[in-house]
């Protein structure tokens, strides 16, 4: 039996200077898509995999995240002596139980394995997940949720995957596909941003990870790799020559909320998906009438 994954990181230190100038004073991490911010969802999906610690791993200007997770007893006073018992009760049910998150600083953007590196004090000799929040998926159970269930058989290190056209694999980092079934098979290569012709599938690292405590190791040594930063693709690559790897072909749907498109697709999405507004955004946007421009 493998040992258990009580621990999830998230690194939360990017400039977001893709949404610009929103980001200019509000972390990219609690834009939201309807009325959640990207950090809400990414915490949602760690706690239903079971996951009781949430490490932040946080930089400069993003302390609004940690107020996120805290109790604002003002607003709950309000809340009650007006009598919003449920906007009371949602914002309680989703604050983490005392003691139950932590917050470290990346003091420089060296990339995303320098962030991992920076939890590596607090997660401790443990294997964690790792989410990176910019991405959302929709799926029925979450994709971490998944990803357990093929940990519990595997053990070592899960990684989920989704499939894209083979084109678009040279934007990311790609896995080699081995021997098992969609639900847990094993990985025996990647490598980042390929070109075309030298990718080994189509199937795509997709931003989900539960990890052995020694890729800390590795990522202290690491030498930094595409786009001068520390990549935690590279570290994982040195680990697969002693761990087994296993891919997650995810039943699911995923958002890319660091982009502008995937991000306003994602609100339509939920948007529709909510019974409380989907049919008055329906009548919305059919008084648009759109035309030509769909």
């Amino acid at each position: 039996m493998p040992k258990r994954v009580r621990t999830a990181v998230f690194p939360v230190a990017g400039l977001g200077t893709r949404f610009l100038p929103a980001t200019k004073a509000l972390p990219k991490e609690m834009l939201t898509v309807v009325d959640r911010p990207l950090i809400q969802y990414a915490v949602e999906e760690a706690r239903e995999a079971g996951i009781e610690h949430f490490v932040f791993v946080t930089g400069r200007n993003k302390g609004v995240i940690e107020d996120h997770f805290d109790r604002q007893f003002e607003l709950e006073t309000t809340l009650e002596v007006r009598g919003k018992t449920a906007a009371l009760n949602e914002l309680r049910k989703d604050l983490p139980s005392a003691g139950r998150t932590s917050f470290t600083r990346q003091q420089e953007p060296l990339g995303l394995g320098h962030a991992v590196w920076c939890a590596r004090d607090i997660v401790g000799d443990n294997p964690f997940a790792l989410l990176l929040p910019d991405m959302l998926f929709k799926g029925e159970p979450g994709v971490l949720r998944q990803m357990m269930d093929a940990y519990e058989e595997t053990g070592g290190n899960v990684i989920a995957v989704e499939e894209v056209p083979e084109q678009d694999v040279s934007a990311y980092g790609v896995i080699a596909r081995g021997d098992g079934p969609d639900s847990g098979f094993k990985i025996t290569g990647m490598v980042e941003k390929p070109k075309r012709e030298d990718a080994p599938s189509n199937l795509i690292i997709s931003g989900r990870y539960i990890l052995q405590p020694e890729v800390f190791t590795l990522l202290a040594d690491q030498p930094r790799g595409a786009g001068g930063e520390i990549q935690i693709t590279d570290a994982m690559q040195t680990l697969m020559q002693t761990q087994n790897f296993t891919g997650v072909k995810y039943q699911g749907q995923s958002f890319d909320c660091g982009s502008k498109i995937g991000f306003l697709t994602a609100n339509v999405v939920y948007a529709l998906d909510r019974d409380d507004i989907r049919d008055g955004f329906v009548k919305e946007l059919r008084k648009l009438d759109l035309g030509d421009q769909l």
